[in-house]
């Protein structure tokens, strides 16, 4: 047998509440009013009419030049100095990370000479300028006009011997500044991923048995990655445009192949945005590839992994999709169809609960 409950009462003639007395409000009288926020609206309109604006000017300046943009943008310069532009990134992240991990397990260690020495080499590569560095790296062969081995503290280079300008080149000039620059503020975010881990990790894999590399490798690096991903990407995003300083060495990377070309037809803003907009490219999927990585190694800590951009946007057309094709109400004298019964935990398919004695 079924009960209908009453239909509620209209809200014109539901009785009013007296300040003070103790009888129960009827919750389904109150009318729920959405609070509105006015300054959120006011905001978002005012940033909308700047975002059009500015767009609207991008379409009718002709001062932007984008047929100049156009006929740059692939041009073989430019191709050759995002080339270079790249290689540098690559490279450089390769040492400077690689370095820097020494380096932060030299600040880490017992021995009281690794950890001053690891931190004596943060310090100065800290404290002097990029730029300073890599004019350095470049005009090395002023102070050591060869180098080599052969008897120590001496010149005596009878083992093998090289000329410092053709050993270090503008390239290697290059690498050796933004490496070794790159690997002081490395050892720094891995030193601090390394540190939030729980000491507790460490005590258990030690009492384990697990020798010292591998509980490095296989269990407080995996963990210390979601600390220091964010920080590395920030670094090489960086190093991407931190590369754009070594035109001052005349490494025809994009920055400097911009320059030569608008240094010869006058262009400044077309070529500029040609640079912006391929720095923009790259800076972008590498925030793209720090999205998955973040991924895949929050596993161990969210039950469930967040979902990508790719899996929102199916939802959501799904969602809408739905909407489109929901179906129409039911007549009237048809009784909708009901939800199919839930099933009780212990009750699912294939699961038999155990058969109990006789006599228990």
């Amino acid at each position: 047998m079924t009960t209908t409950a009453p239909a509620p009462a209209d809200r014109s003639t539901a009785p009013a509440t007296v300040p003070g007395s103790t009888a129960k409000v009827d919750l389904g009288t109150i009318a729920v009013v959405p609070t509105r926020h006015w300054w959120r609206w006011i905001l978002s309109a005012l940033l909308l009419f700047v975002v059009a604006q500015f767009a609207w000017s991008l379409v009718t300046n002709d001062r932007y030049m984008w047929g100049t943009f156009a006929q740059y943008f692939f041009s073989e310069p430019v191709l050759i100095g995002i080339g270079y532009t790249l290689s540098l990134t690559v490279i450089s992240a390769v040492v400077g990370f690689s370095l820097g991990t020494l380096l932060a397990l030299g600040r880490l260690s017992a021995s009281p000479l690794l950890a001053s020495v690891a931190w004596g080499y943060i310090w100065f590569f800290r404290s002097v300028p990029l730029v300073v560095q890599i004019i350095v790296w470049y005009n090395l062969g002023y102070l050591y006009p060869t180098l080599g081995l052969g008897t120590p503290f001496t010149t005596d280079f009878w083992i093998v011997e090289f000329p410092t300008v053709q050993l270090v080149s503008a390239f290697a000039a290059a690498i050796l500044g933004l490496g070794l620059h790159q690997a002081a503020y490395s050892a720094e975010i891995i030193r601090g991923g390394l540190v939030s881990v729980d000491p507790g990790q460490h005590e258990a894999a030690a009492a384990l048995g697990i020798p010292a590399s591998r509980r490095l490798f296989r269990i407080i690096l995996p963990q210390a990655m979601r600390s220091i991903v964010p920080n590395a990407t920030n670094e090489i995003i960086g190093l991407v445009k931190g590369a754009s300083v070594v035109f001052v060495i005349a490494i025809p990377e994009l920055f400097y192949a911009v320059q030569v070309i608008y240094n010869r037809n006058s262009r400044v803003i077309p070529l500029l945005l040609v640079a912006v907009v391929w720095y923009t490219l790259i800076t972008t999927i590498l925030s793209i590839a720090q999205y998955y990585i973040e991924r895949y190694y929050a596993r161990g800590s969210a039950r469930a992994l967040p979902p990508t951009p790719a899996q929102r946007a199916r939802t959501w057309v799904s969602t809408q999709w739905a909407r489109l094709g929901d179906s129409p109400a039911p007549r009237e004298g048809r009784m909708p169809r009901p939800p199919p019964p839930r099933r009780e935990a212990g009750h699912e398919r294939g699961h038999r609960h155990p058969r109990t004695r006789r006599g228990a």
